[in-house]
């Protein structure tokens, strides 16, 4: 063989043998493969928020006995404290607003989250800014800030907060009034709202009682 050849046939052999070993590194590091070995980070912080009345609405996410059904525990050990902040908003005369899954009516509210005369109610999937006039509404009424809870912390609340953030809200989302079915969605709810582009700079995590 050639000289030329050789070293053709060498160099390729050795840029087959590389590619090779980085696919067969990348392939271990996929997330599928390192699953089970991932561990979580540390809880992100949590922040005490001193409310301004005039430039902050409650959004009052899907809190209905379709998608907060009693089957699901985590959503019923909420509503007390979903109560507590209801209070907490209209004793400030904090703007409230509602959002509804598209099974659900007003009438499905529970209880300890029902609403008073004249509150707005949308309709919406998991973002509910898409195809209503929830945006138009707070701008109107000369929102700065929005709180978000609700019975889904990776549907409504993740993504109608991310949402409103991406519009230049401030976000506040209190960790102890978001609802999952397990755990593990609101835990990575809260890591992400505080940790994806664009998200960190306006949202903060609190609990009910550190809310002012």
């Amino acid at each position: 063989m050639p000289r030329f050849s050789r070293w053709f046939a060498a160099r390729s052999l050795a840029a087959f043998a590389l590619l090779a070993g980085i696919a067969a590194s990348a392939s271990a590091q996929a997330v599928m493969d390192e699953w089970t070995a991932v561990k979580p980070p540390a809880p992100p912080a949590l922040s005490r928020i001193t409310v301004d009345p005039a430039t902050t609405a409650l959004l009052v996410l899907d809190i209905a006995k379709q998608t907060c059904p009693e089957s699901r525990a985590r959503c019923m050990a909420m509503l007390p404290r979903v109560a507590k902040i209801m209070e907490f908003a209209r004793t400030r005369k904090v703007t409230v607003i509602y959002t509804l899954g598209a099974a659900s009516s007003t009438a499905d509210i529970w209880p300890e989250a029902a609403m008073q005369g004249g509150e707005p109610v949308f309709k919406s999937g998991p973002d509910k800014f898409i195809n209503t006039e929830l945006e138009k509404t707070l701008r109107e009424k000369g929102i700065k800030t929005v709180i978000c809870i609700g019975s889904s912390a990776h549907g409504a609340v993740l993504h109608t907060a991310a949402s409103a953030a991406f519009r230049g809200f401030d976000v506040v989302v209190p960790v102890d009034l978001m609802a999952s079915e397990t755990a593990y969605p609101e835990q990575y709810t809260a890591w992400h709202l505080v940790n994806a582009p664009r998200l960190a700079e306006r949202v903060k995590l609190t609990r009910l009682d550190w809310l002012n």
